[in-house]
């Protein structure tokens, strides 16, 4: 295999194990249709890079399996708009401010983005809304996706692009929970997986409120 193939076949396990949050060779090699053997040859030297970890499943009577995910350093290899400036300069604000303040500065900035989603979303049955929220959300660095199940729309972020300061001030977390919520305003939003609790992704649990009538709600049968 050409190096240059080799490299693709590198970023696309990477890009598999990001969006799968964890794998085994046998299903990256069922996913990316190429041998077990070839598989194992890339995880190996992903794993010598630092850029891949596993952990040792039971296998039971069968022979174990090893359970790859991504390291940190392996996430770092995607795009991302977030970097140590925010993290400082919110810091920074912190100890010359001081607690209260930065929450309400960090208050007004959120609401003042949810009021711009809620406008560029607009009307529209609830699908065609949370089309365009995952929209505005790629544009701004999240690799972010839906899909409808039986108890709602859930919205996955696979990254998160202010990664850097959730880790450090979690609570804009809760204001990304307010921005949805008043983005869909009839709907409610719940908070089902989070990356600052060592989760792989982020994710959203959307749906109508009892009230609300939307002639898109998920249909599964």
């Amino acid at each position: 295999m050409a190096p240059t193939e080799q490299a693709s076949t590198k970023q696309d396990i990477l890009a598999q194990l990001l969006r799968r949050g964890q794998a085994t060779a046998q299903e990256l090699a069922a996913c990316l249709q190429i041998t077990p053997q070839a598989i194992r040859r890339h995880l190996k030297d992903l794993e010598q890079e630092g850029l891949i970890q596993y952990v040792t499943q039971g296998g039971g009577m069968g022979r174990p399996q090893h359970l790859y995910t991504l390291s940190r350093k392996g996430r770092a290899q995607f795009p991302h708009r977030y970097g140590e400036f925010a993290v400082d300069l919110l810091s920074t604000l912190h100890q010359t401010l001081g607690h209260e303040a930065v929450g309400r500065i960090l208050a007004q900035q959120w609401q003042a983005k949810a009021e711009a989603y809620r406008a560029a979303i607009g009307d529209g049955d609830l699908e065609t809304r949370i089309q365009r929220l995952v929209q505005l959300r790629r544009s701004e660095g999240y690799m972010a996706e839906f899909q409808v199940t039986p108890q709602g729309f859930v919205v996955t972020e696979h990254i998160c692009a202010i990664a850097a300061v959730a880790e450090n001030f979690p609570r804009v977390c809760k204001h990304e929970l307010e921005l949805f919520a008043t983005a869909l305003p009839d709907c409610t939003v719940e908070r089902t997986h989070w990356i600052v609790n060592g989760q792989h992704q982020c994710a959203y649990l959307i749906r109508p409120k009892v009230n609300s009538v939307d002639t898109a709600a998920p249909a599964v049968g």
